[in-house]
């Protein structure tokens, strides 16, 4: 598979635990802009997708995760990095939550990981301005809550 068509699809991880998403904060370096994201990011040439989700997790997290099934998989509107974004749900096997990094150094230059935060998928009012800010987040997250029985 050749390295372009790798990254047309965002691999990313729903972690839940009692009740909560994992969510990560990314702060970019120009800017100083902050959002909100579910972890997750592009295939390495060879590896199988759940394998790209559980290095993402690690990358991003600390966390070691197994890939229970996929939850969505969705085009992304046009004029983005990836094309399509496959979410799948995870459950903890190892770690504790902190801010990961980014291995790729033009992505790390651009951006830094700086919080990790716990979302309550039943209380869509506590997610406050964090995630209702940001148009994507928070229109995934609407769709989890659906998919997970949360409505």
């Amino acid at each position: 598979m050749a390295a372009d068509s790798l990254r047309l699809v965002r691999y990313q991880g729903a972690i839940i635990r009692e009740h909560h998403i994992l969510l990560i904060r990314h702060q970019e370096r120009a800017s100083g802009r902050n959002y909100w994201v579910i972890p997750g990011g592009g295939r390495l040439e060879g590896e199988a997708e759940e394998i790209c989700v559980m290095r993402e997790m690690k990358e991003e997290t600390n966390l070691d995760v197994q890939v229970v099934r996929l939850l969505l998989d969705e085009a992304r509107e046009p004029g983005r990095m990836y094309q399509r974004a496959k979410t799948y749900l995870c459950t903890i096997v190892g770690g504790e939550a902190q801010p990961g990094y980014e291995p790729e150094p033009e992505v790390a230059q651009v951006y830094a990981i700086v919080e990790v935060g716990w979302f309550d998928m039943r209380e869509q009012a506590s997610w406050g301005e964090k995630v209702s800010s940001d148009a994507n987040t928070y229109s995934l997250l609407l769709s989890l809550r659906s998919v997970l029985g949360y409505e």
